[in-house]
């Protein structure tokens, strides 16, 4: 049945990223009003998956497992903060007004695709360590929240690299190999839990971490930052009880 499971999970969060990719390609250009509502969305998605999904989990293992979800989560979180030197704030290159890239260069073209990319592994991470739970509740709901949430996420990337002047064929080639990126990293954090599953609560909650960082340092910010807090807000919450259902419905 792990096996069953697994193939599913890696289906759903490869194609995700397409399937949103597909989608801008139908719409190209998103307002500002729109996209902070579409992100406001997704940070909630993550929000649940890293609170209700990982942290959660990593913290009632039992009383020993306290430190290591502690320590787990803020590691997870400075790593995120390290690479935020290296790495684009994916969101914030995303929300710029479309008029700005006119005069992008290849070179900044794939600045978004390496941005989305580099975004898609703690994501996946999250996925593969959820299965060291050994609950099927928990992987799916984290399964189902990040793919859900890569759906708006690769959407409001492509308005962006049209303006730079990549053409249909390459962003769908690019979504695929972003796709590829998503599944590579659910493998490996399953192979990280089955390596180290005596520090399952510290790889649950350092995922959990890593996305608690970018929900806070990125997208929350860049949401309210064009007078539409209160859309965002409300698409937050509606996306943290989406979540919150889907975990109620497959149960523990």
């Amino acid at each position: 049945m792990s096996m069953k499971v697994l193939s599913i999970v890696l289906i759903s969060v490869g194609c995700s990223t397409t399937i949103g990719v597909i989608a801008g390609l139908l719409i190209r250009v998103l307002p500002h009003k729109l996209n902070d509502i579409v992100m406001g969305f997704s940070a909630g998605i993550m929000l649940a998956a890293a609170t209700a999904g990982l942290l959660s989990t990593s913290f009632t293992s039992n009383i020993s497992s306290i430190p290591l979800a502690i320590s787990g989560a803020l590691t997870g979180a400075m790593i995120i903060s390290l690479l935020d030197r290296f790495i684009p704030h994916l969101h914030r290159l995303a929300g710029i007004d479309f008029e700005e890239h006119k005069n992008g260069t290849i070179s900044k073209s794939l600045l978004f695709v390496a941005a989305l990319a580099i975004h898609k592994i703690p994501e996946g991470l999250a996925v593969g360590v959820s299965f060291g739970t050994g609950e099927i509740g928990d992987i799916l709901t984290i399964a189902s929240a990040i793919s859900i949430q890569n759906i708006p996420e690769a959407f409001v990337i492509v308005a962006p690299l049209f303006a730079i002047g990549v053409k249909s064929p390459r962003i769908i080639s690019i979504s695929f190999a972003i796709a590829f990126v998503s599944i590579i990293s659910v493998l490996a954090g399953c192979l990280l839990v089955s390596m180290f599953s005596g520090v399952l609560p510290f790889l649950l909650a350092a995922a959990g971490g890593a996305m608690l960082y970018v929900i806070s340092d990125e997208i929350i910010p860049e949401t309210h930052a064009h007078g539409f807090e209160k859309q965002s807000t409300f698409a937050l919450i509606i996306g943290f009880l989406i979540v919150l259902a889907i975990q109620s419905l497959f149960g523990k």
